[in-house]
């Protein structure tokens, strides 16, 4: 009676090599129904083939062979379920990485688009409504969602006078972590659990906008920053940005502008 699939037949119905098959072995990943004790020849059951062809689309997916193992060990739907889904989420995140950091490249390596328009303009103080934290720049998106969340929240639609914004120290740029405060500009601000009144100061801002996702804005920001050195101006003080068209108004992301202020003074006379 026939042993079960060779080794090299169960490579070729799965499409995993030799070579594959023997390091999930080796693991403990998948193992054969049996061994010849005097050839060593490996033996593998039919049945063995859909968890190999499982295994093998979870490695074309980049699933690290420890998860791979927890998921085919487990016999509770929702826990495999639980893991892949955390796998698939870090690769939608890398490839939003991978995608931005594309973006950002092309507008670096591609031609000029005829320059940055730049605005400098003095914006007087006012108060608004907003919330302040301490952040780090790797957790400002999720920090920034929730603070715009509690925010909505707190200021109706028919009390806003104006698009939200965000003030940033410098800080949070250049050591990774600092002081930010998002805000809604509102007719009559009043503090609500994070929410409070907030005093923005009075600064001229050398303003200009992005345009679409906020993938690439470090290259706005760039080339607003060079407008300011050739201007011989300097920075002083938090970047300001205000969100004119931004995700809660609508789902495309090319529609997106963002208006980038950095407060500023002149070196000299000229």
């Amino acid at each position: 009676m026939r042993k079960g699939l060779t080794i090299g037949e169960f490579a070729t119905v799965t499409h995993l090599s030799v070579r594959t098959l023997r390091r999930y072995h080796e693991a403990g990943l998948l193992e054969p129904e049996t061994v010849d004790p005097f050839t060593g020849y490996r033996y593998y059951a039919t049945e063995q083939i859909p968890p190999a062809q499982v295994i093998h689309r979870l490695r074309e997916l980049d699933v690290p062979l420890a998860e791979v193992k927890a998921i085919m060990a487990t016999d509770d739907p929702d826990r495999r379920a639980a893991l892949i889904a955390g796998h698939l989420r870090r690769l939608e995140e890398a490839l939003e990485r991978t995608r931005g950091a594309v973006a950002a490249l092309r507008r670096l390596l591609g031609p000029e688009d005829g320059g940055l328009p730049v605005e400098v303009r003095s914006v007087p103080g006012c108060l608004v409504a907003g919330v302040r934290g301490r952040v780090e720049l790797a957790r400002a998106g999720a920090w920034y969602d929730g603070a715009m969340a509690e925010l909505d929240g707190a200021c109706p639609v028919g009390e806003r006078t104006g698009p939200p914004g965000g003030e940033y120290a410098n800080e949070l740029f250049t050591g990774g972590t600092g002081d930010v405060v998002v805000y809604r500009p509102v007719r009559d601000p009043r503090p609500s659990g994070r929410v409070e009144v907030v005093d923005l100061a009075a600064a001229e801002f050398a303003v200009a906008v992005h345009a679409g996702p906020h993938d690439d804005i470090d290259v706005t920001y760039g080339r607003l920053g060079a407008w300011v050195v050739g201007h011989a101006l300097a920075v002083d003080g938090p970047v300001r940005e205000t969100y004119l068209v931004g995700p809660r108004d609508t789902d495309v992301a090319a529609d997106w502008r963002t208006e980038i202020g950095w407060p500023v003074f002149r070196l000299s006379a000229a």
